[in-house]
């Protein structure tokens, strides 16, 4: 799928080869990460999975087709890439899923400023999370005047 969005960095194929080896290292660290965040409840998912895909793109187009034609994956990618959207049923889960980890949390964790950090960083995620739009935007049309 090509790239819906002009970007600042140059394709994989302009990278020399260490720095090409790096950005599949980031990418593949970064899924295992978004992976694991799906089973547990204060890793998060998404931001890992948007990762993998920013540094797939200039180390690894092969893992980055796989990314996005990925049934649980793909169209979230594909979403991110063409707007910044975020579904509604994604903010809500990141939500529940933030909220759950707040609760562990404020049960397990002894140190106040430690709370206040995680809980706070979840806090500003959220805030920005749901400022994102939800549909693609509507292309400007011209006016007739």
């Amino acid at each position: 799928m090509p790239n819906d969005q002009p970007t600042s960095e140059p394709p994989a194929s302009q990278h020399s080869a260490i720095s090409r080896a790096l950005y599949k290292l980031l990418a593949l660290l970064s899924l295992g990460l978004g992976v694991l965040g799906v089973f547990l409840p204060v890793l998060p998912t998404t931001p890992f999975i948007l990762l993998a895909a920013w540094a797939a793109t200039r180390g690894s187009p092969r893992l980055l087709t796989w990314l996005e034609n990925h049934p649980a994956f793909g169209q979230m990618l594909r979403d991110w890439r063409r707007g910044g959207v975020v579904s509604r049923k994604a903010k809500w889960s990141a939500t529940i899923v933030m909220a759950s980890s707040a609760l562990i949390i404020l049960v397990l964790v002894r140190k106040p400023w430690v709370q206040f950090v995680a809980i706070g960083t979840m806090a500003c995620v959220l805030a920005w999370l749901w400022r994102r739009p939800e549909v693609m935007p509507m292309p400007e049309s011209p006016t007739d005047s």
